[in-house]
């Protein structure tokens, strides 16, 4: 009797946790709002906000994603792909997502390290000789470019790639020093970049000083693009292949590339210019003419884990949900739930990231910027939410706690754009309705 007790225990137990494996890996699936805790009506708000957004000449559109416990209850786009002619914004568009690339070489970066590849505390100069015995800036002569350095107190390690505090910095959007120093050994951001390979590129950049020392202070720099040469080191693939074939074809992203393939060009959305007078322009290139708006469709081989990556608000939603499920999705698992629970959680102790309206009351993780107990009071976004974005306008976040994702995509730059990220934010939450 007890035997049979005890095999019944058993099963139920069995049928119990079974139960909740599957309703954690959730598929991304369109349903009412209803289905997902909405309200239609309150959604109905945002709607109008995404309309009032165009018709103020704030931005020419965007798309946007809401999908909450599996369900996507708001998949829209408002706006024009090119005003002038009026054609439409398509939801399916595929849009720069630079940064946003710096998640999957999170990932990629996090398969390796539980494949046993590296330790997270490794240091770089274990896998690229170059980063061995590294130096940190002291002084800089803006005059004449030269500097002096001091030695780095220890080496950069994996950890301090993941969490933006090696000291690196980032060519163009840093400070005078930084961007004269790597505009000097023809160090890139990395996106639309020809003539270099990404090994070479590295590789100098070991060479260079670092601009504080390791694990001192966060600092948002070319992390990712080293640990993208590094997942090809680890890989054997190059980083391009490495994302097709480990997780954009196992989870289905059919619409994630670095190089948007011929038959797909015209899905690529146009990008725009605004002015305070509510004049949008499109712009063939940006950076004074430096890169090529029509650069994902231009073959390369550079790939940058740091900005190179375009993709579809939904191919990315897809992503996220892997994330969202701890690490799996549609039978697929990734990563470890407890991978993923050290990517989303403070890897920054006491530091702070420079970043955003409220920076010094948030943290960093493993390539997400993540909201703190002190943070989420300047937010409805609930503690332990993780986000991230592209220079191009694109945004999204994860809230685990609503289990909720969020992407809202633009291709426009001009002084409005932020208003759009002001008065986003809360129309999503006041939508909740459960």
């Amino acid at each position: 009797m007890n035997r049979y007790r005890i095999a019944l225990i058993s099963l139920f137990t069995v049928i119990v946790y079974s139960g909740i494996a599957r309703a954690q890996a959730k598929i991304l699936t369109e349903a009412i709002p209803e289905a997902g805790g909405f309200s239609a009506s309150r959604l109905a708000r945002l709607d109008s906000g995404m309309r009032n957004w165009v018709n103020r000449k704030w931005i020419n559109g965007s798309v946007v994603l809401i999908a909450r416990h599996g369900k996507i209850v708001f998949y829209k786009a408002h706006g024009y792909n090119d005003p002038a002619t009026k054609e439409p914004l398509d939801k399916n568009g595929i849009f720069r997502v630079a940064s946003q690339t710096k998640a999957l070489t999170t990932v990629a970066v996090m398969m390796l390290w539980e494949e046993g590849k590296f330790a997270l505390d490794d240091p770089v100069s274990k896998f690229i000789p170059s980063f061995a015995n590294q130096n940190v800036l002291a002084t800089f002569n803006a005059k004449d470019t030269t500097y002096t350095t001091v030695p780095a107190k220890r080496s950069v390690t994996i950890r301090d790639l993941l969490t933006h505090t090696s000291g690196l910095g980032y060519p163009s959007i840093g400070p005078p020093a930084e961007s004269a120093i790597y505009a000097k050994s023809k160090l890139t951001g990395g996106v639309g970049v020809k003539g270099q390979t990404l090994a070479d590129a590295m590789t100098r950049l070991g060479r260079l000083p670092l601009f504080f020392q390791p694990g001192e202070q966060w600092k948002y720099g070319l992390n990712m693009d080293l640990l993208g040469y590094l997942v090809e080191k680890w890989s054997g693939m190059n980083l391009e292949e490495f994302f097709t074939k480990r997780i954009c074809q196992p989870l289905g992203m059919k619409d994630t590339y670095f190089n948007v393939p011929a038959e797909k060009a015209t899905r690529l959305v146009n990008f725009f210019q605004g002015d305070s007078a509510g004049t949008i322009k499109r712009q063939a290139s940006v950076f004074g003419g430096a890169l090529d708006m029509n650069y994902p469709c231009q073959q390369h081989a550079y790939f940058s884990g740091g900005g190179g990556m375009s993709s579809t608000v939904y191919d990315y939603a897809v992503f996220l949900q892997m994330l969202l499920n701890g690490g799996t999705y549609n039978g697929i698992r990734l990563l470890a739930r407890n991978t993923v629970r050290l990517m989303t959680m403070n890897q920054i102790g006491d530091l702070n990231p420079n970043v955003g309206d409220h920076a010094l009351d948030n943290k960093f993780g493993f390539g997400f910027l993540v909201i703190s107990e002190n943070g989420s009071r300047f937010t409805p976004s609930q503690v332990g939410t993780y986000s991230w974005g592209g220079v191009f306008s694109t945004s999204y976040w994860v809230d685990p706690k609503e289990d909720m994702l969020v992407l809202i995509y633009r291709q426009m730059w001009g002084p409005y754009v932020v208003n759009t990220d002001k008065a986003f934010k809360p129309l999503v939450y006041q939508a909740i309705n459960d």
